[in-house]
């Protein structure tokens, strides 16, 4: 038995080498530590189970030929939909699956699911695509092969190189896009995007890295959620809880000994939804030579939730600058995309 987490285990089912079929299970139960005020479990705790997850299964795979030792590191989380609250006392059962693999990257396809253990009930609270590539053990900078795995139909195969092209471009654009900070004003407006605004600063230690002295993803992306979660919580005053992911990119490593500022804001408000653009900046502060560099990048997406966890109507964004009136209009972009998306795939076939 292999540990994830306090309470949790890893069962591998499948036979032999290179099968995308090979799916790590784990289960824990959440605590009041794993939760809000009103007992809903945090999105980043949900979402640093699912990186445990992939990032065993990644690095087994990585690992399963003879060749140099690596251990595999997250670059990618595409959009991630919580489907519904997870709460204190519930076991979450978290599974994955090698769906895809490129020369150099390995694609996870990880389902999370709920039970109450009073009832036995269980329903999938998150699905999420996790993109990982092979570091090599004696230099982490350098990036290795990833053995290929066995695929049951050459559909499969075709079908995850599309989705490989397409999140490597997005990526990329993402990288050069988001260059830009989160700067504070002094006595805000409120419903403004400077009203609700946080930061987190955080020093890198031993806890938050692997044994190779560089950031889990499942750590960054806790932190990533928690500071949306608080702008969230800024601007509406009510309890809130993660909807969706949009897509986190990890842009550079961050290494043990860094101070990292988790920036968040606020880009775009519907009725009952509200988007949050969330920057991760790494300082190396005892290395001269390094400039601080834009770490990792995401838009989290919240909904407010009345005390009898009903959704609530969410106070309007009032952008002010020319940044922040672009930005919502973006923001606006992706809503409708997503909501168009939703409606297509609600409606009956024929």
């Amino acid at each position: 038995m292999l540990v994830l987490r306090r309470g949790a285990c890893l069962t591998v089912l499948g036979k032999g080498r290179g099968e995308a079929r090979l799916r790590p299970r784990a289960k824990q139960i959440m605590r009041p530590d794993d939760a809000n005020i009103a007992g809903n479990v945090h999105g980043g705790t949900i979402l640093k189970m699912i990186e445990e997850a992939g990032a065993i299964i990644s690095t087994r795979h990585c690992n399963s030929q003879n060749g140099e030792r690596c251990v595999a590191a997250l670059a990618r989380v595409e959009r991630t939909d919580f489907l519904s609250p997870m709460c204190i006392g519930e076991v979450a059962h978290v599974s994955a699956e090698i769906t895809y693999t490129s020369k150099h990257s390995v694609e996870v396809q990880v389902n999370v699911m709920s039970e109450n253990i009073l009832t036995g009930t269980k329903k999938l609270t998150n699905k999420a695509t996790l993109w990982y590539v092979p570091l090599s053990l004696k230099n982490v900078d350098k990036v290795l092969e990833v053995p290929p795995v066995v695929y049951s139909r050459q559909e499969q195969e075709e079908e995850g190189r599309k989705r490989y092209e397409a999140q490597k471009l997005e990526r990329m654009e993402t990288k050069w896009r988001n260059g830009d900070i989160v700067q504070p004003v002094l006595n805000p407006e409120p419903n403004t995007v400077s009203y609700s605004q946080s930061s987190l600063i955080h020093l890198v230690g031993p806890s938050d890295c692997t044994l190779h002295g560089f950031v889990h993803g499942g750590v960054t992306m806790k932190l990533m959620d928690e500071v949306a979660g608080i702008v969230a919580a800024r601007h509406c005053k009510t309890n809130i809880v993660t909807a969706s992911v949009d897509a986190i990119n990890f842009h550079d490593k961050i290494r043990k000994g860094c101070v990292v500022t988790i920036s968040g804001r606020m880009t775009f408000t519907s009725n009952k939804s509200m988007e949050i653009e969330v920057l991760v900046d790494a300082d190396p502060v005892v290395d001269n030579a390094q400039k601080r560099y834009r770490a990792a990048s995401a838009f989290f997406t919240y909904v407010s939730l009345s005390q009898e966890g009903k959704p609530l109507p969410v106070p309007q964004l009032v952008p002010e600058t020319e940044d922040e009136k672009r930005r919502f209009e973006e923001g606006k972009g992706r809503y409708l995309q997503v909501k168009a998306k939703r409606q297509g795939q609600a409606e009956p076939q024929p």
